[in-house]
């Protein structure tokens, strides 16, 4: 029984964590209608900024972790005028558009990757911190916690949060309605690179963690966004948890090398038989 329990604990903590680094591809999605397949690197740069910052200025990931929130912030912005703007603005029809957001996301993650792997191979990295393997993830939880909360209300309480879900309904009411909607899906874009970031932060704080560790978050997040509804950031939280549990339990009876399997498994059958998610969502 105290397996069981334990399982169902530590399935809840990290599920919260995968939560995170999957509610800024949600986000992204949700407003902008862009699939980001840049989204594992900027986990991975995360992962990175935190071990640099760590290693350099001996600041522990809890706390380095509001700094790469600003970075991440930063380095979104200015991704979604270099590599999104354009599209966005020009592209004639839905089709283009996707495939285009599609090909410029997917270029930028080749670049963020090819310049981490430049700079750290494929080493495996890691943070050593004077904690327990159970306190980093409940830090790393409870900061989860508290992003999700912070951005629910950003989107529900205040101007900037209700401009950018009117944004996510429709883009040409808002236009109308006075929203400067260029501004409002460069933030938008930056919020969900600076989640990413953070998430990654994190995770370099739980999981060991290298070049290529970014992929693997991707994907997971791909499987919770599915789980939680496409364009639903809150969903991606319950739909973290899940993954959480799913992955714990299944550890205890099947080879941990098969725990992934059966994950993209169960995405291929909600692609198929509930698209929109579990809990609703855009398609």
């Amino acid at each position: 029984m105290n397996v069981y329990i334990d399982t169902f604990i530590n399935g809840i903590l990290i599920g919260l964590i995968y939560g995170l680094a999957a509610m800024g591809l949600a986000l992204i999605w949700g407003v902008l209608k862009v699939i980001n397949l840049s989204h594992g690197a900027f986990i991975t740069l995360g992962m990175f900024l935190s071990y640099l910052i760590f290693k350099y200025f001996h600041i522990p990931p809890y706390i380095s972790v509001f700094f790469t929130l600003i970075i991440g912030f930063i380095l979104g912005f200015l991704a979604y005028f270099i590599s999104l703007h354009k599209i966005v603005s020009h592209a004639k029809n839905f089709k283009e558009y996707e495939l285009s957001s599609l090909l410029s996301t997917f270029s930028l993650s080749l670049i963020i990757t090819g310049f981490l792997l430049f700079i750290f191979a494929t080493t495996p990295m890691a943070i050593n911190l004077p904690l327990s393997l159970f306190e980093t993830k409940l830090l790393a939880s409870f900061f989860s916690i508290i992003f999700t909360i912070a951005l629910t209300l950003f989107l529900y309480k205040t101007y900037m949060g209700k401009a950018i879900r009117a944004v996510s309904q429709n883009i040409d009411a808002a236009k109308l309605m006075g929203v400067n909607t260029t501004l409002i899906l460069a933030i938008s874009f930056a919020i969900g690179i600076s989640l990413a970031m953070a998430a990654g932060n994190l995770i370099a704080m739980v999981f060991p963690f290298s070049t290529l560790s970014g992929i693997l978050y991707e994907l997971k997040s791909f499987v919770i966004c599915v789980l939680g509804g496409l364009g639903n950031p809150v969903g991606t939280i319950v739909g973290g948890i899940i993954l959480g549990l799913l992955e714990n339990f299944f550890g205890l009876f099947v080879n941990q090398g098969l725990v992934p399997f059966i994950e993209f498994t169960i995405l291929i059958l909600l692609l198929i038989f509930k698209p929109n998610g579990l809990f609703g969502g855009s398609k």
